[in-house]
């Protein structure tokens, strides 16, 4: 379709969504000073929390958000997956997402998208008039299509992602600086796009939020040195989406929106420590490197972040828990997981979620048995190699991803963001854009 088309009346729906990774909606509703643009969107349409996807992490939160169905559809259960029949494990990447994505959908019914820095989906698709893929992808010459965007992009200082060795440092100034300078990158390449594009879906995803947030949300809790980045960050953040809302169309709604909350981390948990220590987990030798390196005794063992598989006769190569004992087992790993204390005495998981509560689906064959909802300041880790304690507080993060508090703000006002999900984000989409889909295709539902 082209902007003639458009000029003369043609009134096909086009929608904007704007995601970023890990804003949760209590810092918008704390400062409304630092975000006018997100005050004016919920003011004038709606917004407001939503939940995450379990586990509430960044690779298994963006497939379910830009599908609209849960992690045994997506396929997709985290940064780390395991092999179907075996110990090895991969980082899922684009083609291992098995869901249909919205953008998908709307090229389907022969609308046109473009698609930028949405991870998980590397390598990018030749379906979509643009795409560049967001981190876990190399490098943008790689990641970028057509041939223009990638000229754009490495002849810019468009990043894929910021350098999370700056945040280790004492010092986080040179970490500040290249994640504004990130931030500020992508925000010229998005409104170029959406000015230049004639596209009906504009996909565009912020990522550097969630850097910020794991390396300076103690800061910004706390009331320390970085407090004020915390917050210019922001500012300028919403300023960039004011720009974009701006530019766009008037024909054109305005979806923004996030994967996970965030909160105050207090300590790294290892759980494959924890797991040895309680008798459930052993290994071959003294390499404990890699779930490989569990000997032929263990009972479980768990994958970031707090996920715990049980390790079944026939399912694991090296199974020892009979299937005919499977429920009860689980059902002991669950009651000592829901026991567990931290150094204080608090306990460690807020809820112990069962696979088939909230894993539904033709892909649901590597899904965790058990998944710990950590109460705040437990950051769940795997923790293969050999550690001195369960509980470590000496890390260079201070922010840890929360279920609970992730936000969306919808330009229309017939929006209702209540009650809501990560799964409704592709419904809502769909339906601004009058893409039609089965009743029974998608988890979620539309918001308008």
């Amino acid at each position: 379709m082209g902007l003639f088309d458009r000029l003369r009346g043609n009134d096909t729906p086009r929608v904007a969504f704007i995601g970023i990774d890990g804003l949760p909606h209590r810092l918008v509703a704390d400062n409304p000073d630092t975000f006018p643009t997100l005050s004016a969107i919920a003011d004038e349409g709606d917004g407001g929390p939503i939940d995450s996807a379990v586990p509430p992490e960044s690779s298994a939160c963006w497939p379910v958000l830009t599908s609209g169905v849960n992690p045994g559809e997506t396929g997709v259960y985290g940064f780390q997956d395991r092999e179907v029949g075996s110990y090895d494990t991969y980082v899922p990447m684009g083609r291992d997402v098995q869901a249909t994505r919205v953008w998908d959908r709307a090229t389907d019914a022969g609308l046109d998208a473009t698609v930028m820095n949405v991870p998980v989906t590397f390598p990018p698709q030749r379906t979509v008039q643009r795409m560049v893929s967001g981190y876990l992808s190399p490098d943008v010459d790689k990641a970028a299509h057509p041939e223009e965007l990638r000229e754009y992009l490495t002849e810019s200082d468009y990043r894929l992602s910021v350098n999370a060795k700056l945040g280790h440092r004492d010092d986080k100034t040179a970490f500040v600086e290249q994640a504004r300078q990130t931030l500020d990158a992508r925000a010229e390449a998005f409104t170029r796009y959406v000015e230049r594009d004639d596209w009906d879906l504009f996909v565009g995803v912020f990522s550097t939020p969630d850097r910020i947030n794991h390396f300076l949300w103690g800061d910004y809790e706390d009331g320390g040195p970085y407090r004020d980045d915390v917050l210019a960050f922001y500012a300028a953040l919403d300023e960039h989406i004011g720009a974009i809302r701006t530019a766009l169309p008037n024909d054109v709604r305005l979806v923004v929106g996030s994967t996970h909350g965030f909160t105050r981390l207090q300590h790294d948990v290892y759980c494959n420590e924890w797991l040895e220590r309680e008798g459930w987990l052993s290994y071959d030798g003294d390499d404990h490197g890699s779930l490989s390196d569990i000997d032929d005794d263990a009972r479980a063992y768990s994958l970031v972040p707090g996920r715990f598989y049980l390790n079944v006769e026939g399912r694991e190569p090296d199974g020892v828990v009979p299937e005919s004992e499977y429920e009860a087992v689980r059902e002991e790993l669950r009651t000592e997981l829901e026991a567990w204390e931290g150094p204080n005495g608090n306990p460690v998981a807020k809820r112990v979620v069962e696979r088939e509560t909230v894993f539904r689906g033709d892909h649901d064959a590597i899904a965790p048995d058990l998944v710990v909802v950590p109460h705040e300041g437990f950051d769940l880790k795997a923790g293969f190699r050999p550690r001195g304690a369960v509980f470590d507080s000496d890390g260079p993060r201070t922010g840890m991803h929360t279920f609970e508090d992730a936000a969306l703000f919808i330009d229309h006002p017939d929006a209702k963001v209540e009650d809501a999900d990560l799964l409704d984000v592709a419904p809502t989409l769909l339906r601004l854009l009058d893409v039609e889909y089965g009743r029974t295709d998608l988890d979620g539902a539309s918001l308008i």
